[in-house]
């Protein structure tokens, strides 16, 4: 038998929902591979991975962790990714520089819709993926029943490549069903082979037949094989399986326990003989390899001793640690192992590293021997915020330095934007979710020594007027020397809704000398930002009718005071009214979610405008709504509640809607006693 050349070095991520296992899976498939001497432990914050204080307190992954192993002689990095929906942005950007994609899912029914928005992605862009069901020591479930209901939310067919072998309730073993060898699971340790149980031949022969019958709808020789009741060489199934995985044409599914050890030297033998090759993964995102150095930027980290990292995976080439990009020498070469950092002589193909000090590029780059390249084309957009907080620094000295802090989290992060100003002058800092922001808070802490503070975002009200009147303003004063003077007659009207402020010059006979005239509109203007209310006003039109002046104290200060009067003193006496902005979001929710999403925009006040079927996502649903922007606060974390975490929404502003009553008052008293504050 001809041995199996050595591969280059290839990359494996670890995806799946948040609490299935899959940095537990990383500690098993290390200790098994002989890369630590004993497993850690995420409960007991021992694990290699999850090193950052965020993440052991929360004990939850909360950016991508890269271990290498080697296995039979060849090299492997895994990435483990983080499984909250919040942080979903960071595993998407790991998945674009994998080999294969290990999707870890736990043996719960009722929680399969959760790997529904991942499988969706691997199958657009058509990355090689497997299923491991972990914590398979803990269910009584039949696989049959639990690939019947995962199959639902695949667009690929799963094909179960072990069955299991039972000891009463429990499962202690499997049958590869492509051998046909059966092993008992021991603890943390290598399985025994045995002999395949008489109980379950019969489930084996089944489940042998439906993989075969599933991978034959790929290949016509395999198809005529088994229409003549011939039996397949198991090196043709292996090869069969092999293509069919590279091209993403099956989903293989494996299972077995983590915490246990078992299964894991089972998925790792699979993934040494099925996984693609760095060139062929090259090749399917389109990476022309012509013998140079090129890489791809997946991960932007800022550290305290190091700076700026650019976490890459090299395609073709090599790097030395004195090299240079772009005419500019790195400034370093560094291996990434847990939370420890080694350096490195050389990067070579298929490697994962990390680049010190390249300031100019970004997540998502590319780059080569002559620098920075444009970004990887397909490279995930940035999510919509669904949530935000309002910044201040806890020092006013710290202001410069929480700026310099932000942009660098902004860099680290992409999901994470910023958005200055507005009808209350706040820093936003939005994201996916509390934890998210949370995250995002503590790092400023922790990692750039910025303490804040952090607020709800303010609603931004408007107000308007519901009729007109006239007002006459005059403004007279004598100080010694020249005074000040001005007479002004306007005429206030309210506008159609969105139609902004409009002025009017109707002074005929030069009542007010025509250089005033601007000071007039300014004064105005300066006035419509705190109506009666006590919120900016909108959609009104103030025509000058008429006015005096004086040949010496009349000045551009002085018609811009009698413009501010006239407006100040005039709007009471118009009816004004409370506007609200009203935000029209659109939610993407499985359909059995989607009554609980009609309750949910009621409860807040919101208006259903129709629904449809989401385009591309079998039994998923479009809704298409309106909330007021008041009564978003919060909604991210009740549509997932509500959800199983995959419901997700994209909100904009679309219109101002009069607010009247009780919650009018109130936001009107709230809003008085802010400025009296």
């Amino acid at each position: 038998m001809v041995a199996k050349p050595l591969a280059k070095p290839r990359v494996a991520a670890l995806v799946g929902p948040y609490t299935a296992g899959k940095t537990t899976l990383l500690e098993a498939l290390l200790f098994a591979a002989g890369a630590i001497p004993r497993k850690g432990s995420v409960a007991a914050g021992t694990s290699l991975g999850d090193s950052q204080p965020e993440a052991r307190s929360r004990q939850m992954t909360i950016e991508p962790n890269i271990a290498s192993l080697s296995f039979l002689g060849e090299s492997w990095s895994f990435i483990d990714c983080p499984g909250s929906v919040e942080l979903a942005q960071e595993a998407l950007a790991a998945l674009m520089v994998a080999d294969i994609a290990i999707v870890v899912a736990e043996p719960d029914p009722t929680r399969a819709v959760t790997l529904a928005p991942l499988l969706q992605f691997l199958d657009a862009r058509r990355i090689p993926h497997l299923l491991f069901i972990n914590k398979m020591d803990k269910s009584s479930l039949r696989m049959r029943d639990l690939l019947t209901v995962l199959q639902t939310v695949s667009s690929r067919p799963l094909v179960l490549r072990e069955v299991p072998i039972r000891d009463g309730e429990q499962i202690a073993g499997y049958v590869d069903l492509v051998s046909e060898r059966a092993y008992r699971w021991r603890p943390n340790a290598a399985s025994d082979l045995i002999e395949m149980p008489e109980l379950v031949k019969p489930r084996e022969a089944e489940a042998r037949q439906s993989m075969l019958e599933a991978i034959a709808d790929f290949d016509d020789v395999l198809l005529e094989q088994l229409l003549e009741d011939r039996v397949p060489a198991p090196a043709e199934i292996y090869s069969q399986l092999t293509r069919d995985l590279q091209q993403d044409l099956i989903v293989p599914v494996f299972f077995g326990s983590a915490e246990q050890g078992n299964g894991v030297m089972r998925l790792l033998k699979a993934l040494r003989h099925e996984t693609p090759e760095p060139m062929q993964t090259a090749e399917r995102l389109g990476i022309k390899r012509n013998g140079s150095f090129a890489a791809t930027v997946f991960k932007t980290l800022y550290q305290a001793h190091t700076g700026k990292l650019s976490l890459c995976r090299v395609w073709s080439g090599s790097l030395a640690e004195n090299a240079t990009l772009g005419g500019r020498r790195i400034a370093g070469l560094l291996k990434p192992m847990g939370g420890e950092l080694t350096k490195l002589p050389m990067a070579e193909t298929g490697m994962v590293v990390a680049i010190a000090k390249l300031d100019e590029v970004q997540t998502g780059d590319r780059l080569t021997a002559e620098g920075r390249q444009q970004a990887e084309a397909g490279w995930p957009e940035a999510p919509a915020p669904v949530m935000a907080y309002a910044l201040a620094p806890a020092d006013r000295k710290d202001e410069v330095k929480l700026s310099a802090a932000l942009h660098k989290l902004l860099e680290e992060d992409r999901a994470l934007s910023l958005e200055h100003g507005g009808q209350h002058g706040q820093l936003l800092l939005k994201g996916q979710g509390e934890i998210h922001l949370k995250l995002a808070v503590e790092r400023l802490q922790q990692r750039f020594n910025v303490s804040v503070r952090i607020a709800a975002p303010l609603t931004a009200y408007r107000e308007t007027i519901r009729h007109g009147t006239s007002y006459h303003a005059r403004f007279k004063r004598q100080s010694g020397g020249h005074g000040q003077f001005a007479d002004v007659k306007v005429e206030i009207a309210p506008q159609p809704r969105g139609n902004g402020y409009v002025f009017h010059n109707r002074v005929v006979g030069g009542a007010i000398p025509k250089n005033y005239i601007p000071a007039v509109d300014e004064g105005i203007q300066e006035a419509l930002v705190r109506g009666p209310l006590g919120f900016p006003v909108v959609d009104v039109a103030v025509t000058l009718l008429d006015g005096q002046s004086h040949a010496v104290d009349s000045s551009d200060q002085a018609f811009r005071t009698a413009g501010g009067m006239a407006l100040h003193e005039g709007l009471p006496n118009c009816a004004p009214v409370l506007l609200e902005p009203i935000q029209s979001v659109s939610f993407t929710v499985p359909n059995a979610f989607t009554a609980k999403v009609h309750a949910i925009v009621a409860s807040r006040r919101g208006q259903i405008l129709g629904m449809t079927a989401r385009d591309g996502w079998s039994g998923w649903d479009e809704i298409d709504c309106y909330l007021p922007e008041s009564e978003m606060t919060g909604l991210a974390t009740e549509l997932r509640s509500a959800t199983l975490g995959v419901g997700g929404f994209a909100a904009r502003f679309d219109h101002l809607q009069e607010l009247i009553g009780k919650l009018a008052d109130r936001v009107v008293e709230d809003r008085r006693r802010a400025l009296a504050a």
